[in-house]
């Protein structure tokens, strides 16, 4: 009876974490909409949402409202089956990546309970991590083909050659990285990085990998479809690429799906290389404050950190115009791929030197 009431309590924590994660997600993807329409209204000297609230914050509600009342389209010679499932797929992955990222330390309260804010601390976390991003182009590539349109089934052969391209030089980084820190769990990444110094050198993987890191934000870019890699959905030549046939909701969760994977991608790069949720002076401010408080800082920096990253995939966007294919490619494996293992086996002999 101990053993089921453990058990039980054990599955409601990681329920209401769980909860509180997608709950999350949403509602900054949701409002990412704002951010990326006032963005883009500074730096093109405009004034952006004005209208929908104070600011313009009511105008991601507007646009829900909007997509939930639009008329429901599925064309008569496409998949319907596929076709409902490729904008379901982008969703459920975009969501299921945040399951092994590390939000903070554990909450310890007085009466000796705790709780992690961690869904599953899985010792491989970083190759789920790679699995699950591997996954998020079949959900374009179904939307893609169930359309049954030429424009559309172009832009899925497109980003499955941009996948696969790109991919190869985010694993290699990846490599890069697991080889120094001789771990694939983010529990044990974030740990390692305590606080911002350690010794004689920062302690944070930027610091100590940051070719790994240019390669691996680059990378991301293009798993996100995110300009100037956002040659599966160009306007110009595809008139919308993989969503061109699709209209309502599921038109809505390819676009929520975006900006909730370029959320947790800003998470994943922060927790890699940014130290996650550790930030200078950790140790001090962990002696002045209980732990539930302490744990929930480290959480808002870790969001911070994750927000930061958010501004420059939108200034990235409305910065450098779009590649030409041939030149996506040239970039993917004349330069980074050689660059990734050119990382790897520095990585590899400076392991060694150390090691003596």
């Amino acid at each position: 009876m101990f053993l089921l009431a453990i058990t039980i309590s054990f599955i409601i924590q990681k329920i209401i974490l769980a909860a509180i994660i997608i709950g999350g997600s949403l509602g900054i993807a949701l409002y990412a909409t704002w951010a990326e329409r006032k963005v883009s209204a500074v730096m093109q000297d405009r004034r952006g949402p004005t209208r929908a609230g104070p600011f313009g914050l009511l105008q991601p509600l507007a646009d829900g409202v909007k997509m939930f009342m639009k008329e429901e389209i599925i064309p008569i010679f496409s998949n319907k089956f596929l076709f409902i499932l490729g904008p379901s797929l982008a969703m459920v992955v975009a969501l299921m990546s945040s399951a092994v990222i590390p939000w903070g330390p554990d909450m310890k309260f007085a009466d000796g309970t705790s709780f992690s804010l961690q869904v599953a601390d899985i010792n491989i976390g970083m190759l789920y991590v790679f699995g699950v991003v591997s996954l998020g182009v079949y959900g374009v590539m179904l939307g893609a083909w169930a359309s049954n349109n030429k424009f559309s089934l172009l832009s899925g052969l497109r980003a499955a050659a941009q996948a696969i391209s790109y991919e190869l030089a985010l694993g290699l980084s990846m490599i890069s990285l697991v080889m120094m820190t001789g771990s694939l769990s983010l529990n044990d990444i974030v740990s390692q990085q305590h606080g911002f110094w350690d010794g004689n050198w920062f302690s944070w993987n930027v610091f100590k990998q940051p070719l790994a890191f240019l390669i691996f934000l680059v990378c991301s870019f293009a798993e996100l479809n995110r300009a100037p890699f956002d040659l599966a959905e160009c306007e110009s030549e595809l008139i919308g690429g993989y969503h061109t046939e699709y209209s309502s909701l599921k038109l809505g969760f390819y676009l929520f799906a975006e900006y909730i994977s370029m959320f947790i991608t800003s998470v994943i790069i922060s927790t890699l290389f940014f130290g996650g949720y550790n930030f200078p002076g950790m140790d001090a401010v962990a002696a002045m404050v209980p732990s539930p408080l302490f744990s929930i800082i480290c959480a808002l920096v870790l969001l911070t950190k994750a927000i930061g990253f958010i501004l420059f995939f939108m200034f990235i966007r409305w910065t450098i115009p779009r590649f030409r294919y041939d030149q996506l490619m040239n970039l993917g494996w004349k330069s980074l791929i050689p660059l990734a293992l050119i990382n790897m086996l520095i990585t590899g002999a400076v392991i060694l030197y150390l090691n003596k």
